[in-house]
């Protein structure tokens, strides 16, 4: 016997427990189908099966177990169709997930939305409920391992949808549908149990079993509709919806007759508003099948395709498509619309976007696609259609944005015997291919020296032993040189249709990589262009990715901060960015955020921004114990943002000593601190070779004159070619002004540093060095101001106390100057003619500029080949907390433009 004829409905449970279960294809129970189980195949079974008919009659098969409803099971056939299936824009198709249909509240949701749409026919697919699917797929592992459990299993998939259906239908819905489940319930009884007897499930049994999940959810949902008075039918899309196998795990619609089967569905069920099941479809030969991943959002495309819908809605839990992953890139943007071409680019390289298959049906119908989130209604969505209109003609709108893939290896195959030898290509990917891994990205320089690509790194030792076995003889005689692998690897890919033909995407893209010190190890551009793939280390993915984001999406230029000694100047500094920093995003694009504020004893860290209207307040409520190692750690492992630097705000040479370890790490610094510039001449020279060898960045105009662009003076002589003969400065008054200067906050926090020469001596070190002297700081002669009675004093307050005591001596000195039509002037000199400098008390005639000065003033006088005769002054105040806050807030500003920011 070949085949065996079931009426439907089936008897009561009891009994169905023994039979073979029923192919509810319609799942309507006003509908009596007719289906033959084609069992003349199969031999994986093996053995006996019994299959219960009224008498309990026995079958014995050596068959393939398929499930094959018969040419009669489609009877439509044989109608007249009468009612034609209108096609175009009056149609809208919805398409809603198991998230969306995961429990009673949200199917209801789903049927509100339905009914809010206001177009005149509405098609929608979807998703069995929430774990469903996986649940209907442990019924089939369950039941083939011979797990009794399975029964108990099957008790839990019934009692969810009961439940369900409870909660959300009543009356006579509720009946018909408690009534279809427990058939189908009884029907997958008897499936499981032939399978467990078997101890063995084919696809397409496998199929059957697994699409219930949608079926009962199409049913629901159809009734709840219903409930609101609107005429609604379900569909079973086993009926309509046709595919063939082409390949592992893929199908393609047969267009044709899934056409010609919906015209038939239709004309028996015409509707304005149709629920239809997503994921399931038939064989040709009527075999239950799936739609494999993703089937659900492919059965909108391919059904949106058919009735030529005017659009295509898929429903989630996010608002759209995002710029980045945005579990990576907390900055990351909901694009308004995407080509297809892009959607596919970025599918591809791992982005949470449709599947490439399903944007194919409705590609060539040009039916847009539209991404929306059921539980942010008010959230407009992605629209993913044809090549969209750029409505500002920006470059940076070129790149729409980035994927990565991690745990990839890169195999580089090298060697001068491969130039120009035909068939070299072929063989290594031949291997590749036998081998069965999966090439992601290949790379080849036109010289045809090497050749390399990206393979899953679970894959790549395989690869490898391949190859050095297919090219021993080559690698022995030198043709090839290597077969290298570098393990560690991710792929970073920037992606835009309008990346193609327009200037100057690669370099933004390569630029922004390089500022945040990441190196690529390949390359790879089709010439379609709709994507820059490159390789880099898997540990530098994420803060090149956030890198690369940040450059195109954020302000030109975002900035993470960490503020190190948030005392009298850090903490100017930290109101000053606060009042700010909302006027350089809006008016300059550069986004400052500070993300670490430490101090001797405590700290404040944050990921992406501290509130500095209330710093002070949280720093001391929220803050953890002061360690600067972690404080530093939080900086650099921070990937949200991808350029970092710190501000040295303290006077502490320990602090300095670290800023060469921060630069290596990629880490910016700025600093109003001397220590460092004017620290042993050895370690200076290695810091500024590393800040010019790297793109990390070192500023520090504020170690001079505090807001006085001294060394950028300095520098802009030397740059332009001049030639530094000699500077004089006055970097400090004395005597007279030192307990106001203290109070003020305007002194070293010992007032004796400036008095003693020190502090003077240091910025004279330092400009000496910016002229290119190679000098220490015991090179420089001091004359020190500190009496001599007050050297040993214990403490800067017990100076403070003992120095008005010595106001006689200054004023004897003073009124010898007077009189000879002179003042006193502390400065320090920087002779680079004779490489030399000093610090001394010098006298001036009144008219000097250096005898106009009051207060806290600095004078500088450049004097150069070019400024000979006259001197460059640069003069003002050199000293307080606002004027060296807003020299390293300039110094910040000074790195965002050299970041890219607008200057």
């Amino acid at each position: 016997m070949r085949g065996l004829a079931v009426a439907s409905p089936l008897p009561p449970a009891a009994a169905a427990a023994r039979r073979w279960p029923r192919a509810s294809f319609s799942g309507r129970e006003t509908s009596t189908q007719c289906w033959k189980y084609d069992l003349s195949q199969d031999r994986s079974l093996g053995g006996s099966l019994r299959i219960g008919q009224s008498q309990g009659s026995l079958l014995r098969h050596h068959s393939t177990n398929l499930l094959r409803p018969a040419a009669a099971a489609i009877s439509v056939e044989q109608d007249d169709i009468n009612t034609y299936l209108p096609k175009g824009d009056m149609w809208s198709v919805h398409k809603f997930g198991g998230t969306c249909m995961g429990t009673p509240q949200r199917i209801q949701s789903v049927a509100d939305i339905v009914l809010g749409d206001s177009s005149e026919r509405k098609l929608v697919i979807v998703s069995a409920m929430s774990k469903v699917t996986d649940m209907m797929y442990n019924l089939v592992h369950k039941a083939q391992s011979r797990d009794d459990s399975y029964m108990i299993a099957l008790e839990e998939v019934f009692e969810k949808h009961m439940a369900a259906a409870k909660d959300l239908l009543d009356g006579e819905d509720l009946a018909s549908f408690l009534s279809q489940l427990h058939s189908d319930v009884s029907s997958l009884r008897a499936m499981l149990s032939a399978i467990y007897i078997a101890g063995h499930a084919t696809e397409s049994f496998s199929d059957f079993v697994v699409g219930h999940g949608e079926l009962w959810s199409a049913q629901m949902l159809s009734y709840a509709i219903k409930k609101s008075g609107a005429p609604c039918s379900w569909m079973d899309t086993r009926e309509v919806l046709v595919v063939k196998p082409s390949g592992p795990n893929q199908v393609d619609p047969d267009y044709l007759e899934s056409e010609n089967r919906l015209q038939k569905w239709f004309s028996r069920q015409p509707a304005e508003i149709i629920v239809a099941t997503g994921f399931i479809a038939s064989t040709a030969e009527n075999i239950p099948t799936t739609l494999k991943r993703d089937g659900s959002d492919f059965s909108a495309a391919i059904i949106g395709s058919l009735v030529r819908a005017r659009q295509v809605t898929i429903w989630t839990d996010v608002d759209g498509v995002f710029s980045a992953d945005p579990r990576k890139v907390s900055e990351a943007v909901i694009l308004s619309t995407l080509s297809y071409q892009e959607a596919w680019e970025m599918s591809y390289f791992g982005a949470n976007v449709l599947h490439p298959r399903t944007i194919i049906p409705v590609m060539k119908d040009n039916i847009p696609i539209v991404i929306r989130n059921m539980f942010n209604i008010s959230a407009p969505g992605t629209m993913i259609c044809r090549q969209p209109a750029n409505d500002n003609g920006d470059l940076d709108a070129c790149v729409k944005s980035f994927a990565t893939i991690d745990n990839l290896a890169l195999v580089n195959v090298e060697g001068t015997g491969m130039a120009g030898v035909p068939g070299t290509s072929s063989a290594i990917f031949s291997v590749v291919k036998d081998v069965g891994a999966n090439v992601i990205m290949i790379s080849q320089a036109s010289s045809e020296h090497s050749i390399c690509f990206a393979v899953p790194e679970k894959e790549v030792a395989a690869v490898s032993a391949a190859l050095h076995v297919r090219f021993r003889e080559a690698l022995a005689v030198g043709r090839l040189s290597k077969v290298e692998v570098i393990n560690g690897c991710s792929i970073l890919a920037a992606v835009g249709l309008r990346m193609a033909s327009t200037p100057g995407v690669s370099a933004i893209l390569f630029d922004a990589l390089a500022k945040a010190n990441i190196n690529v190890r390949a390359i790879a551009q089709g010439c379609s262009e709709y994507n820059i793939t490159v390789v880099l280390k898997q540990e530098d993915c994420v803060r090149a990715l956030r890198a690369a984001h940040s450059r195109f999406f954020l302000s030109k230029t975002t900035l993470a901060v960490g503020i190190i000694g948030p005392g009298l100047i850090g903490g100017t500094l930290l109101n000053q960015l606060k009042d700010q920093a909302a006027v350089l995003k809006e008016n300059m694009n550069i986004d400052l955020r500070v993300i670490g504020i430490t101090g001797s004893s405590t700290m404040l860290l944050s990921d992406t921004g501290i509130d500095l209207t209330q710093w002070k307040e949280l720093l001391r409520k929220e803050a953890e114990p002061a360690d600067l190692a972690n404080f530093v750690r939080h900086m650099s492992d921070n990937h949200v943002f991808p350029n970092k630097v710190l501000v040295d705000c303290t006077a502490d040479t320990s602090v300095a000593s670290h800023y060469y370890d921060w630069l290596k790490k990629g880490i910016h610094v700025i600093t109003p601190n001397k220590k460092a510039n004017s620290g042993p001449l050895d370690q200076y020279l290695k810091l500024r070779t590393l800040q010019r060898a790297s793109y990390t960045h070192y500023f520090y105009e504020a170690t001079v004159g505090a807001g006085l662009p001294i060394i950028s003076t300095l520098r802009g002589l030397l740059e332009t070619g001049d030639k530094i003969l000699h500077i004089e400065g006055i970097f400090r008054t004395f005597s007279d002004v030192v307990a106001e200067a203290k109070e003020a906050g305007y002194t070293e926090p010992d007032p004796r540093d400036d008095l003693s020469g020190t502090d003077v001596a240091r910025k004279v070190i330092i400009l000496a060095r910016e002229s290119g002297l190679t000098l220490e700081l015991s090179d420089i002669p001091v004359k020190s101001l500190v009496p001599e009675a007050l050297a040993s004093c214990s403490s800067a307050d017990e100076f403070m106390q003992k120095l008005p005591s010595f106001d006689e001596d200054w004023a004897k000195q003073r009124s010898e100057a007077e009189a000879a039509g002179e003042v006193l002037r502390y400065v320090g000199v920087v002779d680079a003619v004779n490489q030399k400098g000093q610090v001394e008390l010098r006298r001036y005639k009144r008219d000097h500029p250096f005898a106009q000065l009051s207060g806290s003033d600095n004078i500088i006088a450049f004097t150069t080949s070019r400024y000979k005769e006259q001197p460059l002054i640069v003069r003002g105040p050199g000293a307080g907390a606002e004027v060296t806050a807003g020299g390293v807030f300039c110094d910040i500003l000074r790195l965002a433009s050299s970041l890219g920011a607008p200057s």
